[in-house]
């Protein structure tokens, strides 16, 4: 009986050393994700202030949304940064024309991928019942290259339950401008450059 007891006793305390040195293996592992992330977005916030131009990264396939995005990349011009806007500068309709449609992927892609690039910010439109699916590539290219990222939500819409929006997209941001009036938001972007540089 004593035997056993000693033997239960052992087991139980092999199988508490092996659980608490997989936790302390994962509480380390977590620990350099965490400060791999926090020495990432360190990284971008040495940058800022540094180069001005911006990659407007949105939703474009209505009217509403395309003057919207006009009128938040006025706000930004307003204050010096020089914005890249796809359905502003992007490929002229004109020049679509008897393209076929991988052609005009391709044409649309590396354009788009060249001015992420080429972009210091990426600032993001986030509206909508989920994310432009295009937009969150931009954006991933641009995290995933030191850029700095910013982000705008006037849309109520959430996409997981106690969540306003997806972690992997507000994670990437170092803001987000969030108001659901149009107005407010443009004049919150306004005052925030008045004392900020992106």
């Amino acid at each position: 009986m004593n035997k056993r007891l000693k033997r239960a006793g052992a087991i139980l305390l092999c199988a508490g050393m092996l659980l608490s040195s997989a936790a302390y293996a994962k509480s380390r592992d977590d620990a350099q994700n965490i400060s791999a992330e926090e020495a990432f977005k360190a990284k971008a916030m040495e940058n800022i202030g540094h180069g001005k131009k911006v990659y407007f990264a949105s939703p474009m396939f209505n009217h509403a949304e395309k003057e919207f995005n006009l009128e938040i990349v006025k706000v930004l011009e307003e204050f010096g940064y020089q914005v890249f806007l796809p359905q502003r500068d992007g490929i002229e309709a004109a020049k679509l024309e008897g393209k076929t449609e991988e052609e005009l992927i391709q044409m649309i892609f590396s354009l788009d991928v060249q001015e992420v690039k080429k972009a210091d910010i990426v600032f993001m439109n986030i509206d909508g019942r989920v994310p432009d699916e295009g937009a969150c590539v931009e954006l991933g290219i641009a995290y995933g290259s030191g850029k700095r990222c910013y982000g705008l939500k006037t849309d109520t819409h959430s996409v997981e339950l106690g969540l306003d929006m997806n972690p992997m997209i507000s994670g990437c941001m170092i803001k987000l401008f969030q108001n659901f009036d149009g107005e407010k938001l443009k004049e919150e972007i306004r005052q925030y450059l008045s004392e900020n540089e992106l």
